[in-house]
């Protein structure tokens, strides 16, 4: 458990890559439920109706396109360890967030939490671009476009699936 924790903490500082996870399906699966369960407790405490739904979404998205990206370079056998390391990264990022947004004060300007919340949104990027680095063996710079593009549709989707007006 403890070498579990040290790895998640080098991969939170960009010092490895989810090759250092063990090839668990049961790690796996206990880190995605607990990363989409975190999800939707956090939208619940933010009254977001569609959290689950949206969570659902955002993950079946990454994992098409980590699986269609891992089959194209040839590494489909580091499947588990990469989905592990996304899910329990998101859950660290997760919990700084809730912990960032519930300090949050709309009736005031805070520049400071804004700050904070900008400084953790690319340390995120760069996380999870180190993972897609070190999961397909590509260059850091090339693991930034790749999470921008996904950043970016998975936002489009969601908007689309759930925040324009149906009429």
């Amino acid at each position: 458990m403890n070498r579990l924790i040290i790895t998640f903490f080098n991969l939170l500082r960009l010092r490895s890559g989810p090759q250092y996870l063990p090839a668990s399906w049961p790690l796996t699966l206990i880190l995605i439920s607990a990363y989409l369960i975190q999800n939707l407790l956090t939208g619940v405490q933010l009254d977001d109706d569609n959290a689950a739904a949206k969570s659902l979404t955002a993950m079946s998205l990454q994992v098409i396109v980590l699986l269609g990206l891992l089959g194209w370079r040839g590494h489909l056998e580091r499947f588990t360890q990469t989905l592990s390391a996304f899910a329990g990264v998101g859950i660290v990022f997760n919990l700084v967030t809730w912990a960032l947004l519930s300090q949050l004060n709309t009736e005031q300007n805070q520049p400071i939490m804004a700050l904070l919340w900008f400084s953790v949104f690319f340390w995120s990027l760069f996380v999870d671009a180190n993972i897609y680095r070190h999961a397909l063996s590509l260059s850091l710079s090339v693991g930034v476009l790749i999470t921008v593009l996904l950043l970016a549709a998975s936002y489009a989707m969601i908007e689309l699936l759930f925040l324009v007006p149906t009429t």
